[in-house]
């Protein structure tokens, strides 16, 4: 399925996530929250602390896509480093933002909590704008088409969520899932044809599962033009009942 819609990646930095220590948690909210707005999430990588990498991808999605969004490396230890490649990627210096320091300083009012450690959180790129933290206060920011926010999951949904406002988006895809119980091997030449002959307009994806001895097939289809993705669906549970199945048709994926 390809369209005019805006696009965007996902970069997760963090060498707790390639050793297996942490799980990243953070790509399906993005995936499904952008695919809402109508944004497709074409890319996601996942990169260590180390400074040139960071740099790097940045530089590659950054020309690639509409939208980067980054998770990760923005605490205030020595090896989060990911304002600091930001900035370098955009050949920039890295400024302490005085509305990021009031807002630090009003966090900590009276705790003698803040330290130098942790006014690095109030580091970001020059001409950068900060995006609202409003579960810890620190806050990520946002420059050109870059978006920096922390990797705890709930820190970051209350990010994402709030740049509602800066993200354009265009038409929404919308899905139907075909459930049976025919074997993907039954069915794979007549779904080859199916999709040659409908096109691009339609994605339509196959997806087995095996459970309590079971074999269930889930064709997912993906579309944003709701008619077409109606008559494909329909096509698609008519070629399955010609195999001898009982499709069942759900809106969105199945669960």
């Amino acid at each position: 399925m390809t369209d005019n819609a805006p696009t965007a990646a996902l970069l997760i930095i963090g060498n707790e996530i390639l050793s297996g220590r942490t799980q990243d948690a953070n790509l399906s909210f993005i995936a499904k929250y952008l695919g809402d707005l109508g944004i497709r999430f074409r890319e996601a990588r996942v990169v260590p602390d180390v400074e040139a990498e960071i740099v790097a991808a940045i530089n590659a999605l950054r020309a690639r896509y509409t939208y980067v969004f980054t998770t990760g490396g923005i605490g205030p230890t020595h090896d989060d480093i990911t304002a600091e490649c930001i900035a370098k990627a955009f050949g920039v210096p890295l400024l302490r933002h005085p509305e990021a320091v009031r807002r630090l300083e009003a966090h900590y009012a009276g705790t003698g909590l803040l330290n130098e450690a942790r006014l690095r959180m109030a580091n970001v790129p020059e001409g950068g704008c900060l995006i609202d933290n409003p579960v810890s206060t620190a806050p990520g920011f946002q420059i050109g088409n870059v978006f920096v926010m922390a990797g705890v999951p709930k820190i970051m949904q209350a990010m994402l969520t709030g740049l509602r406002d800066r993200l354009v988006g265009g038409p929404v895809v919308r899905t139907k899932s075909v459930i049976s119980a025919i074997p993907e091997g039954s069915f794979a030449d007549a779904l080859r044809a199916l999709q040659e002959q409908v096109g691009a307009g339609v994605d339509i994806g196959s997806y087995p599962s095996f459970g309590g001895g079971k074999i269930s097939t889930a064709l997912v289809l993906r579309a944003t033009d709701i008619d077409l993705l109606g008559r494909t669906t329909e096509q698609v549970a008519a070629m399955l009942r010609g195999l001898g199945g009982e499709p069942v048709i759900v809106d969105g994926y199945e669960e």
